[in-house]
């Protein structure tokens, strides 16, 4: 049997940041004091003081870190897998510029069109993205008869493009930062493989993802943004593309080589002038660091 033991002291500490008091034989959380800074003002430093943690400001900014959005579907959520075309990416804009991963597997762009606006806002540090890269069509272009839940007529496809480039504009992205990319070419018999092992028919064809592909193509033209036609770079000269898949639909290794690299080259101009963020740790003055690490956001 448990009995209740009263200390005849009292004491505070903190466990995971929290001031905790034990006081006649009690556990008790003590308030702690938050000072918010000035509206506008980031929450830039934290100081200790008796009986809580108050947030104080501090001499420097928050540093606005530049980033590169990348929204597409399941081509796209695996980016940041190892040897993934995104996390290359990232890898190459170490310290330079976030390689954020928007990517909903499964998706096609009626759906994208609807959440966007709940991933990238005016308020969302719109101001600092370099590029958003929209990557979907491998769930449009599934046959309707075979996979009516993810299909979307070639038509619809077309203007929910027009539709997310539109609203990335409204929001200060202008087309100079979006980058539209095709879905690669299936390689139909894995894929087939595939399907059958869930019970289900061949639901795609190369030949209607190229007419998505030309689509995606035709609305960047139309609107003046960026494109990555990789249906077309994947298949030039009829080489065989099955080693850019794994399974017929999803990139290998090779593919997403591939993809990073052909991305990179539409990119490297966007990011080409992106300093190194914050000093060189060998250019830290030892004696005084806040004269190096407040002073600039950038390395000079």
């Amino acid at each position: 049997m448990l009995r209740r033991i009263t200390p005849i002291f009292s004491f505070v500490f903190c466990h995971h940041g929290i001031p905790i008091q034990i006081q006649d034989g009690c556990w008790q959380f003590c308030r702690a004091e938050v000072s918010r800074p000035v509206t506008g003002t980031p929450w830039s430093q934290f100081a200790a003081v008796p009986g809580g943690v108050r947030f104080v400001n501090g001499p420097g900014k928050m540093i606005a870190w530049p980033r590169i959005v990348l929204f597409g579907d399941s081509i796209t959520q695996f980016a940041f897998e190892a040897d993934g075309w995104g996390a290359t990416l990232a890898d190459k804009l170490v310290r330079k510029c976030d390689v954020i991963n928007r990517g909903l597997s499964g998706y096609n762009t009626r759906w994208a069109k609807i959440v966007l606006p709940r991933l990238i806002t005016r308020d969302s540090e719109a101001e600092n993205t370099i590029a958003v890269i929209i990557f979907f069509g491998a769930n449009d272009c599934s046959l309707k008869d075979e996979n009516p839940q993810q299909h979307i007529s070639l038509a619809e496809y077309g203007e929910n493009l027009k539709s997310m480039i539109q609203y990335l504009k409204s929001v200060n992205i202008t087309e100079d930062k979006i980058v539209l990319v095709t879905s690669p070419p299936l390689e139909e018999s894995a894929w087939e493989q595939q399907c059958l092992v869930k019970g289900c028919k061949l639901n795609r064809l190369n030949s209607v993802a190229g007419e998505y592909a030309r689509a995606c193509v035709q609305v960047a033209r139309s609107c003046g943004t960026s494109v990555l036609d990789l249906w077309t770079l994947m298949q030039k000269d009829k080489q065989d593309f099955s080693s850019y898949l794994s399974d017929g639909l999803h990139l290998s290794k090779k593919g997403n080589d591939f993809v990073a690299a052909q991305l990179w080259s539409v990119l490297e101009e966007k990011v080409s002038t992106l300093p190194l963020l914050l000093p060189y740790w060998a250019d830290v003055d030892r004696q005084n660091p806040e004269a190096s690490l407040l002073v600039d956001s950038a390395q000079k």
